[in-house]
């Protein structure tokens, strides 16, 4: 049987999502909690992995090769860098980075290592399905760059340097990591993400409305996606 994973890295992320899969078993495992459901004859799993790029390591791998996994998609929010991009808006990585992994000092390009590559491409298929969905929902969703960092970046030198060598469109904490480790273990994966601030960000935004608003319109979009994928599986 088809499973898919459904992580955010907040548990305001997840939330919308797990009220659509109720009743759900949870599991602790690792040091998290993993919600298991069934779908329309597909298993789920649910987590939220804690911020950060080694969390989402941890939780990714953990979906994959303890709970049998076989596609992951990731829903969350993100910092917009591309000027086009407005607070609300949705974004969906075609690939991602890790602008804080720097070894140029050995001659190496930002985001590189031995072994490793700049970019990790997401699964066209998915991001296919995602087109359909955001047609059937009458949302307008960007396609782009999503730049990864154990930092929130707030630094308009900093921001301006990830732009440089990433041509990213979007920051955030957990996607390159995920992607690494889907890429690896050779599992599709999706990441979609809310803009939630941007440059111009106005000092009276409340982002814990805008989480809340946006975890509801993230969930919807997820679980269409996940009805498309048992339609075509």
């Amino acid at each position: 049987m088809l499973k898919i994973a459904i992580m955010g890295a907040m548990p305001e992320e997840i939330a919308p999502i797990l009220e659509k899969f109720r009743p759900y078993k949870t599991t602790k495992y690792a040091d998290n909690e993993y919600y298991e459901a069934t779908y329309n004859g597909v298993e789920i799993v649910v987590a939220y992995s804690k911020i950060g790029k080694v969390f989402s390591t941890l939780t990714a791998t953990t979906m994959i090769q303890h709970f049998g996994c076989d596609k992951l998609l990731f829903s969350g929010v993100a910092g917009g860098i591309n000027p086009n991009l407005k607070i609300g808006d949705l974004i969906v990585a075609t690939k991602l980075s890790q602008h804080d992994l720097d070894i140029t000092a050995f001659g190496h390009p930002m985001g590189f290592v031995p072994g490793g590559s700049i970019f990790v491409e997401a699964n066209k298929e998915l991001i296919e399905i995602s087109k359909e969905v955001a047609k059937e929902l009458g949302k307008t969703v960007q396609e782009g760059i999503i730049a990864t960092g154990d930092q929130f970046v707030h630094d308009e030198k900093v921001k301006d340097n990830i732009v440089k060598y990433f041509n990213a469109d979007a920051l955030e904490m957990e996607g390159a990591s995920v992607a690494v480790v889907c890429n690896a273990l050779n599992v599709p994966f999706f990441i979609l993400r809310a803009i939630s601030d941007t440059a111009d960000t106005d000092a009276s935004f409340s982002f814990d409305k805008f989480m809340e608003s946006s975890a509801i319109i993230s969930a919807e979009f997820i679980m269409k996606m996940v009805q498309h994928i048992v339609d075509t599986k």
